[in-house]
């Protein structure tokens, strides 16, 4: 039953936690003492208490954590100053607040109540482990540790030390709190080891599963094999589409200029005979290039055949099509079949393929750099060649194109006037 004493309490309570009290306590503040004032009278109903010990516990349920509000270190004995000003000055009797003082100190977690009254101040200080609420209470505790820089738990070492907490440093001391919260004391605290157990069959399995890849890759070099012929391939590869990018573009830029030659040049020959050889030198050159660049890129296709004996003495590559194109279908299926039964053959083909793969590389490539050479001098000889000729005809150029103009000015001319005389 609430008396006027205990309504005043809860009212000065309020006002003290809401003004003086940290932000960073967000456990011990006023929802907390709300929840340990409901516990009390929870015990009180179900237990023999007269009325003027439940007035006693209500009023310690209040004032048991404000001492809070001027630090944290020896709070029960701060709260107990706070609590003997406020009731003094309520004309409280002395009686009582020796009584309320004496509960508040018997919720010191360390100590052991001994008292009727500390038995029960302590299972309601201390009633969220039986409650629903434990997880939500709990976590609110471990960070206000961790905002008043008092100490930092990681989930893992929060739960191994709330496991710690219920099952070592806790106990029930009340008949009402061991039939009615102690039962779900015991599920948080099965949950709990349920999760650390869960938690640690997890990082075995993942200690298990590192150490044995560690295993796998310093005992086995088949990993290391494996990305080196993959890696080595790849490289091939590209290498070997680059070449024919490169042999492409000078296919491409050499059948224009062959274009722009015969298009243009060519038909001026007749009135400029002296840019016949540059024009030769010039297309020679550019058709010496397309030719080099299709050698360059031209494909070499094999007999595509092999026999059994070829597959049984490991001598013919099965990864390269120009092998087996011949094959038929069952007697290829069948090599493959030897293939992957022999880790060895399989190795062997790939290094031939590797090696093989190299050596049409070596020869695309020589044949490239040859061809851009050549171009290269094509280009440079032409230019000299043009440069010398106009050079050497500049006078006789222009006289013969002005002959031509003028002659067929004239022929135009004098067909015109015929055909006017006619008419």
């Amino acid at each position: 039953m609430a008396t006027e004493l205990v309504e005043k309490t809860e009212k000065f309570v309020f006002d003290l936690l809401k003004t003086d009290l940290d932000q960073n306590f967000l456990y011990h503040n006023f929802k907390h003492t709300k929840r340990v004032l409901k516990s009390t009278r929870e015990i009180i109903e179900n237990t023999n208490v007269s009325t003027e010990e439940a007035q006693i516990l209500e009023i310690a349920a209040l004032l048991h954590d404000t001492g809070y509000t001027q630090g944290a270190d020896d709070h029960e004995e701060k709260s107990v100053k706070i609590a003997t000003k406020f009731l003094t000055e309520q004309n409280a009797d002395k009686s009582l607040i020796n009584a309320v003082n004496q509960c508040i100190m018997e919720t010191k977690f360390k100590e052991i109540p001994t008292t009727k009254l500390g038995k029960i101040i302590r299972d309601a200080d201390a009633s969220h482990f039986g409650k629903d609420y434990f997880e939500e209470a709990s976590e609110f505790l471990r960070k206000e540790l961790e905002l008043r820089d008092i100490k930092t738990y990681s989930p893992t070492g929060w739960r191994n030390e709330n496991i710690k907490v219920l099952s070592k440093r806790h106990q029930y001391y009340t008949d009402y709190a061991l039939k009615n919260w102690q039962s779900v004391k015991d599920k948080n605290l099965s949950k709990l080891m349920k999760a650390k157990k869960k938690q640690k069959s997890k990082l075995k399995k993942e200690e298990m599963k590192a150490k044995y890849k560690a295993q796998y890759k310093n005992e086995s070099p088949e990993r290391g094999v494996q990305t080196f012929f993959r890696t080595a391939l790849r490289n091939h590869i590209k290498l070997s589409d680059i070449a024919d990018t490169k042999a492409n573009i000078l296919l491409s830029v050499n059948a224009i200029i062959i274009s722009v030659v015969l298009a243009n040049l060519i038909s001026k020959l007749d009135t400029n005979p002296y840019l016949t050889w540059p024009t030769v030198i010039f297309t020679l050159f550019s058709v010496i290039s397309m030719i080099m660049s299709i050698i360059a890129t031209r494909p070499n296709v094999t007999s595509g055949q092999f026999t059994k004996e070829d597959v049984e003495n490991q001598n013919v590559n099965l990864s390269f099509f120009g092998n087996f194109h011949q094959m038929k279908l069952e007697e290829f299926e069948w090599a493959i079949k030897e293939l992957v039964n022999d880790k060895e053959y399989i190795y062997k083909a790939l290094t031939k393929d590797l090696y093989f793969l190299g050596k049409v590389l070596e020869r695309k490539y020589r044949l490239l750099r040859i061809t851009y050479t050549v171009f290269m001098i094509g280009i440079i000889i032409s230019l000299i060649a043009f440069g010398i000729a106009v050079k050497n005809n500049p006078g006789e150029n222009i006289q013969e194109v002005f002959d031509q103009e003028t002659q067929s000015h004239y022929i135009q001319q004098h067909e015109s006037d015929k055909t006017s005389y006619t008419v």
